[in-house]
């Protein structure tokens, strides 16, 4: 099932590229690798208000993924925390789902995303149902926030991060240093 979940992924990612130029496009999908453990290693997404689904997969109890949006001053952070309204993932529990802990840049207090809530969803681009189970929204302070995932046991859960439909930037490994 997880497999599946990720061919589609992978074939709206392909679609996006093709369709490219000023299309928008609901929540452009991020996957999260085995090697994204912490937030330093994972993807950054370079504008944090630009929507993106970031998918990840877990294997195990204890295992981390992890990423990280960039944000200014006066943006608004919002995450929504969702799964596939399918089985296996519709059928765990809340308790049997990764912990999210999100922690902003200058010493803010982390978030712990709870989740509280069981609203269907569907997402018409990649004709996916989902289900929210929780979502957060507040103002950003300038920075780097910190996404951190850890599993309860196997799962397949999906975080959107930004809520403008336009295309948007990941980049893997450092970041770059801006030039004057």
């Amino acid at each position: 099932m997880y497999r599946f979940s990720m061919r589609r992924l992978l074939a709206i990612l392909i679609a996006m590229t093709f369709l490219g130029g000023g299309v928008a496009v609901a929540h452009q999908p991020v996957v999260l690798l085995n090697s994204d453990t912490t937030a330093a290693q994972g993807p950054l997404l370079v504008d944090g208000t630009v929507s993106f689904a970031i998918r990840a997969s877990f294997t195990k109890s204890g295992q981390k993924k992890a990423f990280r949006a960039q944000f200014k001053d006066g943006d608004q952070l919002d995450v929504q925390y969702l799964v596939v309204d399918a089985k296996p993932e519709n059928a765990l529990r809340m308790t049997s789902l990764p912990t999210l802990v999100v922690t902003g840049p200058k010493g803010t207090k982390p978030i712990t995303m709870k989740l509280n809530e069981r609203t269907k969803f569907y997402e018409p681009y990649g004709g996916t149902n989902y289900l929210y189970l929780g979502r957060f929204s507040a103002p950003a302070v300038a920075g780097i926030y910190n996404f951190v995932l850890t599993a309860r046991g196997k799962s397949a859960i999906t975080v959107a991060v930004g809520e403008k439909e336009i295309p948007g930037e990941v980049v893997r490994g450092a970041v770059p240093t801006p030039t004057p």
